[in-house]
């Protein structure tokens, strides 16, 4: 099994005509990926050829959902137009939306996230400014590299991508059922929460790594959730412990003011739910092998 994509998925993607949506179309087919059209009503009733794959373009995402069953949709659409597309996928209610693009206003992010809300959630956000999702050997939606892991019982949520990547490298010998990249903006749509309860509910998923970083109070919120729901063995690493106090580091949302927010504080929350937190992405793989193999 798997969360939230698997093998039956059908995957479309807006702004699948651009030379990003173009270059990802056609790694994300070659990863064994449904990808079952694209969006673009200026290119609507046209067809893109990836390698004698022809995938058909709609006007919108609803004429896709209905001409293909599509139940994805991941989108790579310039930032000053992602908001529209991710209102356009809820209005059609997908039940999956994965946005990859990041530099997105803060503001357009919390609108098109209030607006899945009035919707009834229909549709679940991950991202924005995130590298996708991978179910290995099945499906892969986003930016994640498809050939440096293997099907598996880890379950991987992060914040980070170029962390997600390494992760999934260190620990390519075990393999994974799912990985996640939620993004690292100060909103995003699913959170650690979100992923750590799916992956408790997967029978085929044996150990959870959650990759967190510096700002906010994600981590410590995932900490409390994971005191009182999961019984799971989870591994952490929380990216930042050498940042220094006040500044922006790399992501939006990794902002630390005071004690809230670094590094430590998160590594000691989570440690005091039972989490294992590495200080180094390689300490943290080989406290996932220690659990695995005892």
């Amino acid at each position: 099994m798997a969360i939230w994509l698997n093998k039956d998925s059908k995957v479309i993607v807006q702004g699948m005509t651009g030379s990003t949506g173009m270059k990802h179309t056609k790694l994300m087919l070659g990863d064994g990926t449904n990808v079952v059209g694209g969006v673009n009503p200026r290119k609507a009733g046209q067809t893109v050829d990836f390698d004698g794959t022809e995938v058909p373009v709609f006007g919108t995402v609803q004429e896709a959902i209905e001409k293909t069953g599509a139940n994805v949709s991941v989108i790579f659409v310039p930032e000053k137009f992602t908001k529209d597309a991710v209102v356009e996928a809820i209005d059609a209610e997908i039940p999956l939306a994965v946005v990859i693009t990041e530099g997105i206003a803060v503001h357009d992010t919390a609108a098109f996230w209030a607006y899945a809300g009035k919707k009834g959630n229909k549709t679940r956000i991950i991202g924005p400014n995130c590298p996708g999702i991978i179910t290995p050997g099945q499906s892969n939606v986003g930016i994640i590299p498809g050939d440096i892991t293997k099907p598996g019982r880890i379950g991987l949520v992060s914040k980070s991508g170029t962390l997600t990547y390494q992760m999934m490298y260190e620990l390519r010998d075990i393999g994974f059922s799912t990985a996640v990249g939620i993004g690292g903006d100060p909103i995003i749509g699913t959170t650690h929460i979100d992923a750590l309860a799916a992956f408790q509910n997967d029978p085929d998923t044996d150990l959870i790594v959650m990759i967190g970083e510096i700002g906010g109070d994600a981590e410590e919120r995932a900490a409390a959730f994971i005191k009182e729901n999961v019984t799971k063995p989870v591994v952490g690493y929380v990216a930042g412990f050498t940042a220094p106090e006040g500044k922006t580091m790399g992501h939006a949302g990794a902002i630390v003011s005071g004690s809230s927010g670094t590094a430590q504080a998160k590594k000691e929350a989570l440690e005091a739910a039972g989490v294992k937190v590495g200080k180094t992405p390689t300490e943290t793989a080989k406290l996932a092998r220690e659990i695995l193999s005892a």
